[in-house]
C-alpha cells in the first residue's frame, strides 16, 4: 500500500481551488464586461461568489482588476468630458436662437410703437 502524503494531497488541493477560483473571477470579468458594469473588486467579488480578500491576495488577479478599472476610469473621464462639450455647444445655439428671437421681439416691438403713435395722433385730430 502506498503511503499517503498530507502535504502533497493539500498542495494538489490548493492549486485546484485556486484555478476554480481564477475560472470563476475570469467569467465573472467577461460577464460585467458584456453588460457594462464597473469594474471593482466590490463587483467582482459579488459576480464571482469569491471573498475580495482573495482578490486582494493573489496578485495576477489584484492587477487585472486595477487595469480594468483604471481602463474604466479612463472611459468614463472622456465621456464626461464629452457631455461637457455637447452641453456648451447646446448652450451656445441655445444662446443664439434666444439673442434672434430678442432681436425679433424689439423689431416688433418698435412697429408696434410706432403703429401706436400714429393711432394716437389720429385719435388727436379727431378731438
Amino acid at each position: 500500500m502506498a503511503k499517503f502524503n498530507l502535504q502533497e494531497h493539500l498542495k494538489q488541493v490548493h492549486s485546484i481551488r485556486k484555478a476554480e477560483t481564477s475560472k470563476k473571477v475570469d467569467e465573472a470579468i467577461k460577464r460585467l464586461l458584456k453588460a457594462y458594469n464597473s469594474i471593482n473588486f466590490n463587483s467582482v467579488s459579488k459576480e464571482a461568489g469569491v471573498a475580495k480578500a482573495t482578490l486582494y491576495n493573489n496578485k495576477e488577479i489584484r492587477e487585472r482588476i486595477e487595469a480594468l478599472r483604471e481602463q474604466e476610469r479612463g472611459k468614463v473621464g472622456l465621456k464626461k468630458q464629452l457631455k461637457r462639450e455637447i452641453k456648451e455647444e447646446s448652450k451656445e445655439a441655445i444662446i443664439e436662437s434666444l439673442k434672434r428671437r430678442i432681436k425679433k421681439l424689439e423689431a416688433d416691438n418698435k412697429e408696434l410703437r410706432s403703429q401706436l403713435k400714429v393711432a394716437y395722433g389720429e385719435i388727436y385730430k379727431q378731438m
